[in-house]
């Protein structure tokens, strides 16, 4: 029963809070020029789903261009995982090590 009372309680508070939001001042805020201009022409909605149907990805087309880019990141890869310093440069760096 007490929490039925808590429950209720919360509710209330929740309720109560709204009561308490500023609302925008709405009055007066269409222009004059937009209040005299009419409503905009409706179309038919068939011709716009089919022409948002048929503008779609080519599934052939996004795999091949998608399978290029995975096989030129992948060539990138392996010629940045071989050795930054040439033989020469490894020799002098090996000398000052020692």
């Amino acid at each position: 029963m007490k929490r039925a009372y808590s429950f209720l309680a919360l509710w209330a508070a929740l309720a109560l809070t709204g009561a308490c939001t500023q609302f925008p001042a709405l009055d007066r805020t269409i222009t004059p020029e937009l209040e005299g201009s009419g409503y905009p022409a409706l179309v038919p909605l068939g011709p716009v789903l089919a022409s948002a149907t048929t503008a779609g990805v080519e599934p052939v087309q996004a795999t091949a261009a998608i399978d290029a880019r995975v096989a030129a990141l992948k060539s990138r890869a392996a010629r940045m995982r071989g050795s930054v310093l040439s033989g020469v440069e490894r020799q002098r760096l090996e000398k000052g090590l020692e």
